[in-house]
């Protein structure tokens, strides 16, 4: 009889049997374990230590210009508080230097860059309060918002004469004179005293400056002469009539730009409509373009000179001088204003308009046709327009 204790042989095919579960296989400790080398720290690659270096050089170029734009606009020079004076002909530029010598790190280039972005206007001769020890940027903020002290102010309008400027010169207290006289007539020799090369007709007219002025408002340093105040003025006209004439239509009957400046001194003293100009300047083209006188009133009054009382009249119609132009035949021998860059700009470009006319309308402007017909009903509405006025002022 068999021991029921005893063991007996497992029917289960898959549990280890007593010996084989005792019996320790060896462990495969690449199974467990990495490779230690695998956790060691790896150097880093060439390219991103490349990039962290020119990071930091960009990082510093950077901080280095904007040092160096903090240096130009708000370093402090050595400037001492009170008056500058600024000279007739000195630019923005010319204070660079004295800043460059005065504040470390300054850049001109980086000047001239806050000059062309900021500033819209030429800096004017006068005499300028500053602060002590001032920035660049106090200096052009003094200058933009013009904090001027003791200047003289030359105002003259568009459309005035050489004789009125000369006249508002010579009046002005602080102005020193060396070319005209107390009572503004020009001393003689008077072109050559101004040492200017502007155009003028020989014979009679050789000294006439008439039109060779750029009319404005302007602030000069008190002590300045009439003499730099003229040249600065006819300086500005050159350089506009110089850029017009190099920019103007094609087919104009103007042989010189001195003919040019004639037409815009009569332009200037027909209308004072921004938007008329070129049309004027059209209907006098047209007019020398067909051999037509160009009839303009202004002309007699700049002729008939200090006779002028306010009114024309049939007999001045009919008075041959220099300057009718309803007796002469195409333009008057000089400018007889002082007219602005616009007039300038009109005389060169006028506009596409086939009209040989115009008249006032009497409620402001003027109305162009292009028949004979047309501009005397033009004529007769005007007139009409006048008297209802009158009426209206003298119930």
């Amino acid at each position: 009889m068999s021991d029921s204790n005893s063991k007996k042989p497992s029917n289960n095919p898959n549990k280890p049997t007593a010996t084989e579960a005792e019996t320790v296989h060896p462990t495969d400790v690449s199974l467990v374990c990495d490779d230690p080398s695998r956790h060691k720290k790896q150097p880093p690659k060439p390219t991103s230590k490349r990039g962290y270096q020119l990071l930091l050089v960009f990082g510093l170029i950077l901080l280095f210009l904007l040092a160096m734009a903090y240096q130009t606009l708000f370093g402090h020079s050595n400037q001492a508080a009170g008056d500058l004076v600024v000279e007739e002909g000195q630019s923005y530029y010319g204070f660079l230097p004295q800043f460059q010598r005065d504040v470390p790190m300054f850049s001109a280039s980086l000047a001239k860059l806050y000059i062309k972005a900021t500033v819209d206007a030429p800096l004017h001769a006068g005499t300028y309060e500053v602060p002590k020890n001032a920035s660049f940027k106090q200096l052009m903020d003094a200058f933009k918002e013009g904090q001027k002290v003791d200047m003289v102010t030359i105002q003259i309008i568009e459309g005035k004469t050489a004789a009125d400027l000369y006249k508002a010169i010579a009046k002005t207290e602080g102005v020193v004179l060396e070319v005209l006289e107390s009572n503004g007539k020009p001393k003689a020799d008077f072109k050559q005293l101004l040492g200017i090369d502007a155009f003028t007709p020989e014979g009679e007219f050789s000294s006439n400056l008439e039109g060779w002025f750029t009319p404005d408002t302007y602030y000069y340093a008190r002590g300045i002469t009439d003499k730099q105040i003229l040249n600065d003025l006819y300086k500005r006209q050159q350089q506009a009539l110089d850029k017009a004439w190099e920019n103007r239509a094609a087919d104009l009957p103007y042989k010189t730009p001195y003919e040019a400046l004639i037409m815009a001194s009569i332009i200037e003293k027909e209308t004072s409509v921004e938007s008329e100009r070129e049309l004027v300047s059209a209907v006098f083209v047209n007019r020398l373009n067909m051999g037509m006188r160009l009839q303009t009133d202004p002309t007699i009054i700049y002729g008939m000179g200090e006779r002028y009382d306010g009114n024309i009249r049939r007999t001045d119609i009919n008075e041959k001088t220099a300057y009718n132009t309803y007796q002469i035949d195409g333009l008057p021998p000089t400018p007889i204003a002082l007219p602005s860059p616009e007039s300038i700009e009109a005389a060169m470009h006028p506009a596409d308009s086939d009209a040989l006319y115009f008249v006032a309308t009497g409620t402001g402007g003027h109305k162009f046709t292009k028949t004979l017909a047309d501009h005397n009903r033009a004529v007769q509405e005007y007139l009409q327009v006048m008297r209802e006025q009158r009426k209206a002022d003298n119930p």
